[in-house]
């Protein structure tokens, strides 16, 4: 499938790259989302596959380090970012809603092989929720069709994992090219600056 998706789908859905953690297992000078892969920062990655996805916006929530974003991203900062990751998500919702969005697209900043090719696929699916999956096993981005927002946390560390759980009926997995890989550690970081290769 094409990177880019109908405009017509686009129109009304917004992707979230949360951005907002402290990485705390993490032990570089610098943040995560800050460390250099391959020449650029990891978060920046993540941030440009979906802006290539051709979505309504980009949606991105920071919190523990500053930034350095694309202009045509809506940033927003999560003052309670250290209250877990539902916050963040909350905060997003909340940005797309207020833009008049029927979905949202969500994914993580410190996951730098999701493709735009799985956002734009993701976006396209036409369920309360759909979940990317590579080579079988689920990951992100995840869409979020707005039926599903007042069924999502408002606290913790999960986003919608425990509602994906809870209420299987409503997913549907979509096969995606890429990988979920995120950079946690050090070692993670290491392993794929030297590497040319993607997961």
């Amino acid at each position: 499938m094409s990177a880019m998706i109908d405009r017509r789908v686009a129109a009304s859905i917004y992707g979230i790259v949360l951005s907002a953690g402290a990485g705390s297992r993490f032990l570089g000078a610098d943040h995560k989302l800050t460390a250099t892969l391959r020449g650029r920062p990891v978060v920046a990655w993540a941030v440009d596959a979906a802006l290539a996805a051709d979505l309504a916006g980009v949606i991105v929530v920071t919190g523990a380090v500053t930034l350095d974003l694309p202009a045509e991203v809506i940033a927003i900062h999560n003052h309670r970012w250290a209250e877990g990751q539902a916050t963040s998500l909350q905060l997003g919702l909340a940005a797309a809603a207020a833009r008049g969005a029927d979905a949202v697209v969500v994914g993580l900043g410190d996951q730098p092989f999701v493709t735009a090719a799985a956002w734009s696929a993701v976006a396209h699916s036409t369920a309360a929720i759909a979940v990317a999956t590579y080579n079988g096993v689920r990951g992100n981005p995840v869409r979020l069709g707005r039926s599903v927002w007042p069924l999502l946390p408002a606290t913790g560390d999960q986003g919608a994992r425990g509602l994906m759980a809870l209420r299987p009926e409503l997913v549907s997995q979509v096969a995606c090219i890429g990988s979920a890989a995120d950079i946690d550690t050090m070692e993670d970081l290491r392993q794929w600056n030297s590497s040319t290769n993607s997961p």
